[in-house]
């Protein structure tokens, strides 16, 4: 059974421990907002907002120059990796163990305990990070309370193993359909098979070699890939249409309209009959050389990382406000059945912000 309330005054590690034990699946975060916002609620130098399932906070000292720290509070599906276990050596187990609870328990302890910060202070909890783009709850603050998302620079609590990580990859979902004429399998010279007929598109993707791409630095390494395929009508119904589900992974030097018009040429000449934009979400580009970033860099040191995969670093951007992904989670734990954390990183993460926000 989950805990009922949130104890900020416990370690981060700790802390990451309590978040993990209050499931909260995408679209079932209530429960964990309402502990989020009531633990919030008892700190006074903090203006608290409520909005659906996101929780907001913020300073109001009246410093020259504000930071906002967000993390998302939903996880994938739930693998019986729920509650935590935390091994002798320190080891955290659970669903959302990296990606992202042990970044919120970051931001929660910094909200409660950095009550003097050099810099005025936004946090934000929201929702639904981890499904489709139009229900993620950033997005929603950013078009129903934009004054919540101003600020001068942004950290996105992401798993990045300790490390800053800069900007982040694009990601573009089309459905590629395919159609034939059905007939009787036992004359099936009678139709035509719409599976058949896919095949040039999977050989396309086989072929097909994803672009490297350095910028400021880092290496971003694209990715073209098939992620579902369907099909069939019945065990002896030769299939009249066929959508294969492609997901393109872009380098943040491409915008929106670009990667589309790419997808497009790729698969051109490859009897696809209709192609449908299923998701997009576009890329950020790593801006490590604007001085918030730069200082921000300095102070909690480390070499920086390409971000492979999409974060809301790119919501950010496209507001104009530089944005990081920094984090205590390892990213390619993310989402594993055997997702876990080192708690040693979750303290770390926690000592390098709070220096930066009180030196």
């Amino acid at each position: 059974m989950a805990p009922k309330t949130l104890d900020l005054h416990q370690d981060a590690a700790l802390l990451t421990a309590q978040l993990v034990d209050f499931p909260s699946v995408s679209g079932e975060e209530k429960a964990l907002a309402d502990a989020i916002e009531t633990a919030l609620r008892q700190l006074d130098h903090l203006e608290i907002l409520r909005h659906g399932n996101n929780v907001l906070a913020r300073t109001r000292l009246g410093h020259p120059e504000r930071v906002v720290l967000a993390g998302h509070i939903d996880t994938v599906p739930i693998a019986g990796n729920v509650p935590s276990r935390l091994d002798e050596d320190g080891t955290l187990w659970g669903c959302g163990t990296s990606d992202m609870k042990s970044g919120v328990a970051v931001q929660l302890r910094i909200a409660a305990t950095v009550t003097e910060p050099n810099r005025d202070l936004t946090f934000v909890f929201y929702d639904n990070e981890e499904v489709e783009a139009h229900r993620n709850g950033l997005g929603h603050i950013a078009r129903d309370l934009p004054d919540w998302m101003a600020g001068d620079f942004a950290v996105l609590l992401e798993p990045s193993s300790g490390e800053v990580e800069g900007g982040c990859q694009g990601t573009l979902r089309v459905l590629l359909r395919t159609v034939g004429q059905r007939a009787h399998s036992a004359r099936s010279w009678m139709g035509e098979n719409a599976v058949h007929a896919a095949a040039p598109i999977l050989n396309r993707l086989a072929a097909y070699e994803p672009r490297r791409v350095v910028i400021d630095g880092l290496e971003y390494r694209e990715g073209l890939n098939a992620v579902r395929i369907g099909g069939g009508v019945a065990g002896n119904v030769i299939p009249d249409e066929c959508v294969v589900t492609v997901n393109y992974r872009y380098a943040p030097d491409l915008g929106e309209e670009q990667a589309l018009a790419h997808v497009r040429e790729v698969f051109a000449d490859c009897g696809v009959k209709e192609l449908v934009v299923d998701d997009h979400s576009g890329a950020a580009l790593p801006g490590l050389g604007h001085p918030a970033a730069a200082a921000f860099m300095a102070a909690v040191g480390g070499t920086p990382q390409p971000k492979f995969g999409w974060t809301d670093v790119s919501r950010f951007s496209a507001l104009g406000v530089p944005a990081v992904n920094y984090g205590p989670g390892e990213p390619s734990l993310a989402h594993r059945v055997d997702e876990r954390v080192d708690t040693a990183k979750i303290l770390h993460c926690e000592e390098r912000l709070r220096s930066w926000l009180t030196d």
